[in-house]
């Protein structure tokens, strides 16, 4: 299968520059980096793609038994990376696709040079001395509610996510994304993302990371940025000043100076 068009790619900015990839995260598009590419663009090579049963991606080639698990979306990524003969590149990954940069960077250790992880979570329910941010009981009710009722979820969740109440248009965005996405496939990636627990895969992390968390993430607290921070040795955390799960789109201007003095700084 023509990956590429698996994956609706789009390749832009500046051919000669490094190449940066950035990765959507759950119920999401690479849409969702409008706001970042034109600040990459002049100096980097960027890289958009999106997940099988995403985006404008090829629905067919959707399997339940691939994407019911992490490495299947990394498998994406490290299939992409191949497609284009990418080296060293750097990888931004938003929420999920955070740690699925993290699995596919172990996979393929010359294609991603770099990581850049946007709100990170390796774990979204608690556990003892860890705190994810949603009880077991509180994952549950969230699935039943997705699998029960995906629009009506779609319409209650997308506002507590995106956080900014006082920005209505971003919760309704993200409301909007939600709901184009096919319900099926929704149900698969929401219980991959909620139900996972690749803790124990960061210490596989050697490259340069940039960890990017917000002051207020009902997603994934400041605990889990902390938790991120010190399992990647060497990792930065920088704390944006951002609220919500999604600075990119909120507080694109501090997301975007962040990850950019990042790459400046790489060699």
């Amino acid at each position: 299968m023509d990956v590429e068009r698996r994956n609706n790619v789009t390749v832009t900015g500046n051919p000669e520059g490094r190449t940066v990839v950035l990765a959507h995260g759950f119920g999401c598009d690479q849409n969702m980096w409008r706001l970042t590419v034109p600040a990459l663009a002049e100096d980097y090579r960027v890289v958009l793609f999106d997940y099988v049963g995403s985006g404008r991606s090829d629905l067919s080639a959707f399997s339940r038994d691939r994407y019911a698990f992490m490495d299947g979306y990394a498998q994406d990524v490290v299939e992409v990376c191949e497609a284009l003969d990418l080296r060293d590149a750097v990888f931004v990954g938003h929420s999920v696709s955070a740690m699925i940069g993290v699995l596919a960077a172990r996979t393929a250790p010359k294609r991603i040079g770099a990581l850049v992880m946007v709100a990170p979570s390796p774990r979204y329910m608690d556990d003892d001395g860890y705190r994810g941010g949603f009880s077991a009981e509180d994952i549950d009710e969230l699935l039943a509610s997705l699998e029960s009722n995906y629009l009506g979820w779609s319409a209650a969740m997308a506002p507590v996510i995106m956080g900014n109440g006082d920005r209505p248009e971003l919760g309704e965005e993200l409301k909007n994304s939600f709901c184009a996405t096919d319900p099926d496939m929704a149900h698969v990636f929401a219980r991959t993302t909620f139900l996972s627990d690749t803790r124990n895969d960061l210490e596989s992390v050697t490259v340069p990371t940039l960890i990017l968390e917000c002051t207020q993430d009902a997603i994934a607290p400041r605990e889990v940025g902390a938790f991120v921070h010190r399992a990647i040795p060497g990792s930065h955390l920088v704390t944006l000043d951002a609220t919500g799960h999604c600075p990119h789109l909120s507080a694109p201007e501090a997301t975007n100076k962040a990850i950019t003095d990042f790459l400046a700084g790489l060699k």
